[in-house]
């Protein structure tokens, strides 16, 4: 479990924050890679309507307002169980896309084209980090945390939750390369940054929920 006082995942957080840096420069220098082309080659080799529409499912919850929906309902959910600090937490996992929005405006990386891979949607903003990446992991995998570590549900509606976010997380990388929306060094870094993004935010609320643990032994 994670400590806010483990050297260990501070260092382990570092290496992420580290590896996102070197990653974003290479890209800023290096917009163009033969290694982002034959991982797209490679994973759109294999097409057809079915794995569209699978595809195009995995990414439906990236979407502006199916994200902010997702999390509020899930805040406001926290919020009526009188889980409310939790609920503010949840609602945090929204500005992970701020944040990625603010590097897709620094970086400047444009989309990949129709003349180098084939795009299924079409998309604004520019490319690097995958926005879609970074928020899956952020609220997601945040969604994933508190019920493994609370266990508030019971142990099959817990276990299918948790299954299903980590589904997303493990599987919309390979939806945007094959959707053409994004490049393979995008979603490393959508990667990258949602899970530096998910590291601090549970060091955080896990210091908080110990303050309060204490703050209730101590009135009592």
């Amino acid at each position: 479990m994670l400590k806010l006082g483990n050297k260990n995942a501070r260092r382990i957080l570092l290496i992420i924050i580290s590896g996102f840096l070197i990653l974003t420069i290479l890209v800023w220098v290096f917009p163009s890679s033969w290694i982002d082309h034959e991982f797209s080659e490679e994973v759109q080799e294999y097409h057809n309507s079915v794995l569209d529409f699978i595809m195009k499912a995995i990414s439906w919850f990236g979407l502006t307002y199916q994200s902010v929906i997702s999390v509020v309902l899930s805040a406001a959910i926290l919020y009526i169980a009188k889980k409310r600090k939790t609920a503010y937490f949840c609602l945090a996992t929204l500005l992970v896309a701020l944040i990625t929005y603010l590097i897709k405006v620094l970086v400047n990386r444009p989309r990949p084209g129709k003349d180098l891979v084939r795009v299924i949607i079409e998309v604004q903003h520019q490319s690097f980090p995958s926005g879609h990446v970074s928020f899956y992991i952020a609220f997601f995998g945040f969604i994933a945390f508190i019920l493994y570590h609370h266990k508030w549900l019971n142990h099959t509606l817990r276990s299918i939750i948790i299954c299903f976010c980590m589904f997303l997380i493990l599987t919309i990388p390979i939806s945007r390369i094959y959707l053409g929306a994004h490049w393979f060094s995008d979603v490393l870094g959508g990667f990258l940054l949602g899970t530096a993004y998910l590291w601090i935010l549970i060091l955080i609320y896990l210091r908080v929920i110990k303050r309060d643990s204490l703050n209730k032994v101590k009135r009592s």
